[in-house]
């Protein structure tokens, strides 16, 4: 977004047509808004992941997988919503090769809950 807009439709194939990015990145910002940022994300494999510093959820537009989150194994397909909360570590595997997700960071550094 170039401007503060207050509302506006954020389209998958605009947010795509950013990716890669020039460093070869494979997640683009596509909205900032206070301590609410949303990327979209095409994961590569090997997908490894560094626990966030902040509460995150991810809405799975397409493709499927596994989610190791927390010392479990959860599978998911596009239409589920995964929420890992601020210092989970957490990846996916087994991922097919047109996984897309919507990631949404929120709240503040550590979490909205800590405990």
């Amino acid at each position: 977004m170039s401007k503060p807009d207050r509302s506006c439709v954020l389209r998958l194939v605009e947010a795509e047509g950013q990716l890669p990015g020039p460093a070869g990145e494979h997640s683009v910002a596509v909205l900032q808004r206070g301590a609410l940022e949303l990327k979209l994300s095409l994961p590569v494999r090997p997908n490894q992941q560094a626990p966030h510093d902040r509460d995150e959820i991810y809405l799975i537009v397409r493709g499927r997988g596994v989610l190791f989150h927390d010392g479990k194994r959860d599978p998911f397909e596009a239409g589920d919503t995964m929420f890992i909360a601020a210092g989970i570590e957490h990846h996916f595997a087994d991922f097919t090769e047109d996984l897309a997700v919507w990631v949404v960071f929120y709240g503040p550094m550590g979490g909205e809950v800590h405990g």
